[in-house]
Protein backbone atom coordinates (compact mmCIF):
# COMPACT_ATOMS: atom_id res chain seq x y z
CA UNK A 1 0.00 0.00 0.00
CA UNK A 2 1.23 3.29 -1.10
CA UNK A 3 1.90 5.78 1.68
CA UNK A 4 -1.20 8.27 1.93
CA UNK A 5 0.07 11.76 0.60
CA UNK A 6 -0.04 14.38 2.76
CA UNK A 7 -0.10 14.47 6.80
CA UNK A 8 -1.01 11.65 7.93
CA UNK A 9 -4.23 11.01 10.21
CA UNK A 10 -5.67 8.81 12.24
CA UNK A 11 -7.84 7.53 9.58
CA UNK A 12 -5.29 6.19 7.78
CA UNK A 13 -3.77 4.66 10.50
CA UNK A 14 -7.43 2.90 10.83
CA UNK A 15 -6.98 1.70 7.56
CA UNK A 16 -3.58 0.59 7.39
CA UNK A 17 -4.11 -1.26 10.66
CA UNK A 18 -7.28 -2.69 10.08
CA UNK A 19 -9.27 -1.42 12.94
CA UNK A 20 -11.81 1.43 13.95
CA UNK A 21 -10.52 4.80 14.38
CA UNK A 22 -11.56 4.53 18.14
CA UNK A 23 -9.55 1.36 18.51
CA UNK A 24 -6.12 3.58 17.24
CA UNK A 25 -7.55 6.18 19.44
CA UNK A 26 -7.54 3.82 22.47
CA UNK A 27 -4.30 2.45 21.55
CA UNK A 28 -2.57 6.63 20.87
CA UNK A 29 -4.09 7.68 24.75
CA UNK A 30 -2.76 4.66 26.27
CA UNK A 31 -5.55 2.98 26.84
CA UNK A 32 -4.04 -0.92 28.19
CA UNK A 33 -7.25 -2.36 27.49
CA UNK A 34 -6.94 -2.89 23.83
CA UNK A 35 -5.63 -6.35 22.82
CA UNK A 36 -1.64 -6.23 22.37
CA UNK A 37 -1.63 -7.72 19.10
CA UNK A 38 -3.97 -5.44 17.98
CA UNK A 39 -2.40 -2.73 19.81
CA UNK A 40 0.96 -3.37 18.43
CA UNK A 41 -0.30 -3.17 14.61
CA UNK A 42 -1.59 0.04 15.10
CA UNK A 43 1.66 1.23 16.76
CA UNK A 44 3.58 0.00 13.57
CA UNK A 45 0.92 1.28 11.02
CA UNK A 46 1.23 5.10 13.21
CA UNK A 47 5.17 4.46 12.77
CA UNK A 48 4.90 3.43 9.02
CA UNK A 49 3.32 6.35 8.32
CA UNK A 50 4.90 9.25 10.52
CA UNK A 51 1.56 9.54 12.52
CA UNK A 52 1.73 11.40 15.88
CA UNK A 53 -0.81 11.71 17.83
CA UNK A 54 -2.50 15.98 18.09
CA UNK A 55 -1.61 16.36 21.55
CA UNK A 56 -4.97 19.26 21.87
CA UNK A 57 -7.44 16.72 20.45
CA UNK A 58 -5.35 14.23 22.76
CA UNK A 59 -5.94 16.56 26.07
CA UNK A 60 -9.30 17.01 24.91
CA UNK A 61 -10.23 13.01 24.56
CA UNK A 62 -8.29 12.52 27.95
CA UNK A 63 -9.72 15.74 30.04
CA UNK A 64 -5.92 16.58 30.85
CA UNK A 65 -3.85 19.61 29.41
CA UNK A 66 -0.87 16.93 30.09
CA UNK A 67 0.60 19.84 32.10
CA UNK A 68 0.73 20.28 35.68
CA UNK A 69 1.54 24.16 37.72
CA UNK A 70 4.27 24.47 40.23
CA UNK A 71 3.96 27.55 43.00
CA UNK A 72 7.19 28.67 44.05
CA UNK A 73 8.14 31.88 46.28
CA UNK A 74 11.38 32.96 44.89
CA UNK A 75 12.69 31.25 41.65
CA UNK A 76 15.72 33.54 41.97
CA UNK A 77 16.59 31.28 45.50
CA UNK A 78 18.99 28.14 44.01
CA UNK A 79 17.11 26.21 46.26
CA UNK A 80 13.82 26.17 44.46
CA UNK A 81 15.37 25.66 41.19
CA UNK A 82 16.73 22.86 42.00
CA UNK A 83 13.52 21.65 43.73
CA UNK A 84 12.19 22.50 40.14
CA UNK A 85 15.00 20.81 38.15
CA UNK A 86 14.37 17.18 39.46
CA UNK A 87 10.54 17.82 39.19
CA UNK A 88 10.18 19.01 35.43
CA UNK A 89 12.68 16.00 34.55
CA UNK A 90 10.41 13.21 36.48
CA UNK A 91 7.67 15.00 34.69
CA UNK A 92 9.18 15.12 31.06
CA UNK A 93 9.90 11.55 31.27
CA UNK A 94 6.01 11.04 31.65
CA UNK A 95 5.23 12.79 28.77
CA UNK A 96 4.05 15.97 31.32
CA UNK A 97 5.48 19.76 30.68
CA UNK A 98 5.71 22.45 34.24
CA UNK A 99 4.28 25.67 34.74
CA UNK A 100 6.32 27.71 36.67
CA UNK A 101 4.30 30.52 38.91
CA UNK A 102 6.61 32.79 41.43
CA UNK A 103 4.70 35.07 44.07
CA UNK A 104 7.97 36.98 44.32
CA UNK A 105 7.36 36.12 48.25
CA UNK A 106 4.20 37.99 48.52
CA UNK A 107 1.97 35.45 50.57
CA UNK A 108 -1.44 37.00 50.06
CA UNK A 109 -0.44 36.13 45.99
CA UNK A 110 -0.20 32.53 46.48
CA UNK A 111 -3.79 31.43 46.60
CA UNK A 112 -4.40 33.46 43.32
CA UNK A 113 -1.52 32.12 41.89
CA UNK A 114 -2.44 28.62 42.89
CA UNK A 115 -5.81 28.79 42.08
CA UNK A 116 -5.77 30.32 38.36
CA UNK A 117 -2.95 27.96 37.21
CA UNK A 118 -4.82 25.17 38.69
CA UNK A 119 -7.36 25.70 36.39
CA UNK A 120 -4.99 25.80 33.57
CA UNK A 121 -3.41 22.69 34.32
CA UNK A 122 -4.29 19.22 35.48
CA UNK A 123 -2.61 19.61 39.41
CA UNK A 124 -0.56 21.96 41.48
CA UNK A 125 2.51 21.49 43.50
CA UNK A 126 2.90 24.13 46.35
CA UNK A 127 5.38 25.47 47.35
CA UNK A 128 4.13 27.98 50.04
CA UNK A 129 6.76 28.02 53.13
CA UNK A 130 4.93 31.65 54.49
CA UNK A 131 1.44 30.88 53.91
CA UNK A 132 -0.27 30.45 57.34
CA UNK A 133 -1.58 26.85 58.51
CA UNK A 134 -5.39 28.01 58.46
CA UNK A 135 -4.80 29.34 54.45
CA UNK A 136 -3.41 26.54 53.96
CA UNK A 137 -5.51 24.08 54.90
CA UNK A 138 -8.58 26.08 53.55
CA UNK A 139 -6.95 25.81 49.98
CA UNK A 140 -5.76 22.92 49.25
CA UNK A 141 -9.03 20.78 49.02
CA UNK A 142 -9.65 23.53 46.03
CA UNK A 143 -6.35 22.60 44.18
CA UNK A 144 -6.89 18.43 43.73
CA UNK A 145 -4.74 17.08 42.67
CA UNK A 146 -2.05 19.03 44.74
CA UNK A 147 1.31 18.11 46.98
CA UNK A 148 2.77 20.47 49.16
CA UNK A 149 6.51 20.78 49.50
CA UNK A 150 8.12 21.67 52.92
CA UNK A 151 5.55 21.86 54.83
CA UNK A 152 3.97 19.87 58.32
CA UNK A 153 2.15 17.44 57.20
CA UNK A 154 -1.76 17.95 55.55
CA UNK A 155 -5.45 16.42 56.29
CA UNK A 156 -5.82 16.79 52.73
CA UNK A 157 -2.76 16.41 50.31
CA UNK A 158 0.82 14.30 50.21
CA UNK A 159 3.51 16.43 51.45
CA UNK A 160 7.08 16.10 50.30
CA UNK A 161 9.88 17.69 52.49
CA UNK A 162 13.27 17.84 54.11
CA UNK A 163 13.30 17.30 57.68
CA UNK A 164 14.88 20.77 58.59
CA UNK A 165 14.65 20.22 62.75
CA UNK A 166 16.80 16.93 62.77
CA UNK A 167 19.29 18.41 59.92
CA UNK A 168 19.70 21.75 61.72
CA UNK A 169 19.95 19.89 64.89
CA UNK A 170 22.66 18.49 63.31
CA UNK A 171 24.36 21.41 62.62
CA UNK A 172 23.91 23.01 66.07
CA UNK A 173 25.88 19.52 67.53
CA UNK A 174 28.63 20.05 64.87
CA UNK A 175 29.51 23.39 66.30
CA UNK A 176 28.98 22.48 69.76
CA UNK A 177 31.14 19.68 69.15
CA UNK A 178 34.06 22.21 68.48
CA UNK A 179 33.46 23.68 71.76
CA UNK A 180 31.28 26.42 71.05
CA UNK A 181 28.70 27.51 73.69
CA UNK A 182 27.51 30.92 72.43
CA UNK A 183 25.86 31.01 69.00
CA UNK A 184 23.87 33.86 66.99
CA UNK A 185 20.67 32.07 64.85
CA UNK A 186 20.38 34.61 61.98
CA UNK A 187 16.37 33.80 61.13
CA UNK A 188 14.41 33.79 58.57
CA UNK A 189 10.95 35.04 57.85
CA UNK A 190 9.03 35.43 60.84
CA UNK A 191 5.94 33.30 58.83
CA UNK A 192 8.07 30.84 57.32
CA UNK A 193 7.43 27.14 58.15
CA UNK A 194 11.24 26.37 57.52
CA UNK A 195 12.07 28.56 59.94
CA UNK A 196 9.75 27.39 62.66
CA UNK A 197 11.63 23.77 62.19
CA UNK A 198 15.55 25.50 62.65
CA UNK A 199 13.51 27.59 65.76
CA UNK A 200 12.52 24.11 67.20
CA UNK A 201 16.02 22.67 66.08
CA UNK A 202 17.43 25.54 68.53
CA UNK A 203 15.39 24.80 71.53
CA UNK A 204 15.73 21.22 71.34
CA UNK A 205 19.34 22.04 71.43
CA UNK A 206 18.95 24.36 74.45
CA UNK A 207 17.45 21.63 76.06
CA UNK A 208 19.83 18.94 75.65
CA UNK A 209 22.78 21.54 76.87
CA UNK A 210 22.42 23.57 79.80
CA UNK A 211 25.44 25.58 79.04
CA UNK A 212 24.42 26.55 75.02
CA UNK A 213 23.34 30.01 75.22
CA UNK A 214 21.83 30.51 71.81
CA UNK A 215 20.25 34.40 70.63
CA UNK A 216 18.28 34.97 67.18
CA UNK A 217 18.47 38.25 65.94
CA UNK A 218 15.36 38.90 62.72
CA UNK A 219 17.20 38.50 59.69
CA UNK A 220 15.73 37.79 55.61
CA UNK A 221 16.74 35.04 53.32
CA UNK A 222 19.25 36.53 50.85
CA UNK A 223 22.87 37.96 50.84
CA UNK A 224 21.62 41.77 51.69
CA UNK A 225 20.02 40.44 54.85
CA UNK A 226 23.45 38.08 56.00
CA UNK A 227 25.77 41.26 55.05
CA UNK A 228 22.93 43.26 57.11
CA UNK A 229 23.57 41.65 60.31
CA UNK A 230 26.96 41.45 60.33
CA UNK A 231 27.52 44.36 62.80
CA UNK A 232 24.83 42.34 65.39
CA UNK A 233 26.92 39.25 65.40
CA UNK A 234 30.19 40.47 65.72
CA UNK A 235 29.04 42.69 68.26
CA UNK A 236 26.76 39.57 70.26
CA UNK A 237 30.51 38.09 71.22
CA UNK A 238 28.99 35.03 69.83
CA UNK A 239 31.69 32.31 68.35
CA UNK A 240 29.57 31.11 65.62
CA UNK A 241 26.93 32.19 63.68
CA UNK A 242 24.17 30.31 61.94
CA UNK A 243 22.73 31.70 58.80
CA UNK A 244 19.18 30.74 57.52
CA UNK A 245 20.41 29.67 54.53
CA UNK A 246 23.03 29.49 52.75
CA UNK A 247 22.59 33.24 50.83
CA UNK A 248 22.50 34.39 54.54
CA UNK A 249 26.07 33.02 55.23
CA UNK A 250 27.13 34.32 51.67
CA UNK A 251 26.24 37.92 52.56
CA UNK A 252 27.39 37.34 56.26
CA UNK A 253 31.04 36.29 55.22
CA UNK A 254 31.73 39.24 52.27
CA UNK A 255 30.72 41.70 55.37
CA UNK A 256 32.65 40.00 57.89
CA UNK A 257 35.85 39.93 55.99
CA UNK A 258 34.98 43.65 54.77
CA UNK A 259 35.35 43.85 58.84
CA UNK A 260 38.58 42.32 58.97
CA UNK A 261 37.18 39.30 60.59
CA UNK A 262 38.49 36.08 59.90
CA UNK A 263 36.18 33.09 59.54
CA UNK A 264 36.96 30.57 61.32
CA UNK A 265 39.40 31.67 63.05
CA UNK A 266 37.21 34.85 64.93
CA UNK A 267 33.84 33.29 64.53
CA UNK A 268 32.48 30.12 62.57
CA UNK A 269 29.87 30.25 59.93
CA UNK A 270 27.39 27.75 59.05
CA UNK A 271 24.88 27.86 56.39
CA UNK A 272 22.18 26.01 55.25
CA UNK A 273 21.09 23.94 52.06
CA UNK A 274 24.10 23.42 49.99
CA UNK A 275 23.57 25.92 47.18
CA UNK A 276 25.80 25.54 43.95
CA UNK A 277 27.80 28.16 45.05
CA UNK A 278 28.85 27.31 48.61
CA UNK A 279 31.72 25.54 48.34
CA UNK A 280 33.06 28.16 46.71
CA UNK A 281 32.99 30.86 48.86
CA UNK A 282 35.80 31.87 50.96
CA UNK A 283 36.41 30.14 52.79
CA UNK A 284 34.23 27.03 51.41
CA UNK A 285 30.95 26.90 53.22
CA UNK A 286 29.64 24.56 56.02
CA UNK A 287 26.14 23.84 55.76
CA UNK A 288 23.49 20.86 55.31
CA UNK A 289 22.75 19.38 51.99
CA UNK A 290 19.12 19.77 50.68
CA UNK A 291 18.22 16.73 48.32
CA UNK A 292 16.21 19.42 46.07
CA UNK A 293 16.29 17.29 42.93
CA UNK A 294 15.02 14.51 44.95
CA UNK A 295 12.58 16.38 46.29
CA UNK A 296 11.67 17.39 43.14
CA UNK A 297 11.27 13.67 41.87
CA UNK A 298 9.28 12.73 44.51
CA UNK A 299 6.64 15.72 44.54
CA UNK A 300 6.02 14.75 40.84
CA UNK A 301 5.93 10.63 42.24
CA UNK A 302 3.37 12.08 44.49
CA UNK A 303 1.37 13.71 41.97
CA UNK A 304 1.38 11.04 39.46
CA UNK A 305 -0.32 8.87 41.51
CA UNK A 306 -2.92 10.63 41.89
CA UNK A 307 -3.16 11.71 38.01
CA UNK A 308 -3.02 7.73 37.25
CA UNK A 309 -5.81 6.90 40.22
CA UNK A 310 -3.04 5.53 42.87
CA UNK A 311 -2.20 6.16 46.11
CA UNK A 312 0.59 8.71 46.72
CA UNK A 313 2.67 8.83 50.43
CA UNK A 314 1.03 10.77 52.76
CA UNK A 315 3.95 12.73 53.60
CA UNK A 316 8.01 11.91 52.51
CA UNK A 317 10.63 13.49 54.59
CA UNK A 318 14.42 13.53 53.29
CA UNK A 319 16.87 14.36 56.11
CA UNK A 320 19.51 16.84 54.69
CA UNK A 321 23.30 15.95 54.83
CA UNK A 322 25.88 17.80 56.93
CA UNK A 323 28.73 19.30 54.64
CA UNK A 324 31.92 20.42 57.20
CA UNK A 325 34.03 22.76 55.12
CA UNK A 326 36.54 25.39 56.28
CA UNK A 327 34.42 28.07 57.30
CA UNK A 328 33.81 26.04 60.79
CA UNK A 329 36.46 25.37 63.60
CA UNK A 330 37.28 24.94 66.85
CA UNK A 331 35.85 28.01 69.21
CA UNK A 332 38.60 30.73 69.54
CA UNK A 333 39.96 30.61 73.26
Amino acid sequence: MAKTPGKPTITDVAHRAGVSLSTVSRVMNGNATVDAEMAERVRAAASELGYTANPLARSLVLGRTQTIAVVVPDLANPTFQEILRGLSRAAAADGYHVLIADSAEQVAEEPVLATETRRRTDGVVLCAPRMTDDDLAALLPTLTPVVVINRPAQASAPVVGADYRTAFRTVVDHLYGRGHRHLIYLAGLERSASNAARRAALADARAAHADLVVDEIPCGVDFDSGSGAADAVSASGATGALAFNDLVAMGLLSALADRGIRVPQDISVAGFDDIPFAQYTTPPLTTSAVPGGDLGARAWAAMKAQLTGGEADAAVALTPRLLVRGSTGPAPA
